[in-house]
């Protein structure tokens, strides 16, 4: 990134928090004012709409958001996520703002994390992008990757349920159906195995899960979010190296969201047979539901996502193809987006 082309902001929540997220301007938005964003004094976060960025994402009636809610570890700042943002703005770089938040407990965020908080501030987030940037919701994509997956889904239920708000498109990357059935496959970078050495053993399992504090049951808030919708607009992508979150999960919301569309239910044998597959050959395969005529329910599985960037060089070379962290900065997502809001 360059000079002031990220932007620190706060943004409050109902009960309390503050959350510390970056806007990130498009680099096209950000050459054609460039003298004068390098020589404003730096504004703090907690003063973000009295700058020039503030001025350029809520002023120009053609500037776009993408909200985007990161994994279970580190900050906006982490690792892959700041080659993710240039992706999620590639696609128009003239247009498409970014908007990354840490959630409470997170970074320089207030609070402690839980799955209550952490949809309280994803819908803070969204509402903040609608109230103070005055940012219409069919300008806006809501993106989660692994754990952020789960609060996009939450937020677009929310929105939809509670206020009849409907955004431009959900896309969810490298997500999972529930944190129960997750962790009887789920590998810590895609190594360490959490409960899955219990699965000959379902009783066990189940007295585990039983544990959980926080179910994160993506699958029935997607369902419930495309019952209530009028023109969900829904993707899913993952890589099928990703051995972190298997692949499994995301045909799992596809099949889940499908049959949502219908009132009677729908099968999968019934899904397959209408359904759109493309094989986009090393790029992987593209699959799409759109009977109704309504409602677009797309799966993008990728045939390798890149490697993990939680270990060191000497590791990347035993694991280089875990394919779940990297691959939010893949053509694939930068297509998707460009395409929801272009189609």
């Amino acid at each position: 990134m360059i000079e002031n082309q990220v932007q620190p902001l706060q943004i409050a929540t109902p009960d309390g928090e503050v959350l510390y997220a970056w806007h990130v301007l498009p680099i096209t938005k950000y050459i054609a004012n460039e003298d004068y964003l390098t020589k404003e004094q730096n504004v703090s976060a907690a003063h973000f709409t009295d700058s020039l960025g503030f001025d350029l994402l809520s002023k120009d009636p053609n500037s776009c958001l993408v909200i985007n809610f990161h994994g279970n570890a580190g900050t906006v700042a982490q690792g892959w996520r700041t080659d993710a943002y240039r992706s999620l703005s590639s696609g128009s770089p003239d247009k498409i703002h970014v908007l990354a938040v840490d959630y409470r407990g997170f970074g320089l965020s207030t609070g402690t994390p839980d799955e209550h908080g952490l949809i309280a501030d994803g819908i803070a987030t969204a509402q903040w992008a609608i109230d103070v940037a005055k940012i219409p919701p069919h300008r806006i994509i809501i993106v989660g990757q692994s754990l952020g997956t789960a609060v996009a889904a939450a937020v677009a239920e929310h929105f939809v349920q509670v206020s009849k708000v409907e955004f431009a498109g959900v896309v969810l990357i490298a997500a999972f159906s529930d944190m129960p059935t997750l962790l009887l496959s789920y590998s810590i970078g895609g190594l360490v195995p959490i409960l899955s050495p219990l699965r000959p053993y379902p009783r066990v399992q189940r007295f585990f899960s039983g544990f959980l504090r926080d179910t994160w049951d993506t699958s029935s808030r997607i369902t419930n979010f495309v019952r209530k919708s009028q023109k969900a607009n829904l993707h899913l992508i993952h890589a099928k190296d990703d051995s972190e979150i298997l692949w499994r999960h995301s045909e799992s919301l596809f099949y889940a969201a499908s049959n949502a569309t219908s009132t009677s239910g729908l099968s999968t044998k019934q899904i397959d047979a209408v359904k759109f597959r493309q094989d986009l050959h090393e790029g992987g395969s593209l699959e799409s539901w759109n009977a109704d005529g309504k409602n677009k329910i797309a799966k993008w599985i990728v045939r390798y996502g890149g490697r993990s960037d939680i270990y060191g060089s000497r590791m990347h070379s035993l694991i280089s193809r875990i394919g779940h962290n990297r691959i939010t900065t893949y053509i694939c997502v930068a297509r998707t987006i460009q395409r929801i809001f272009e189609p």
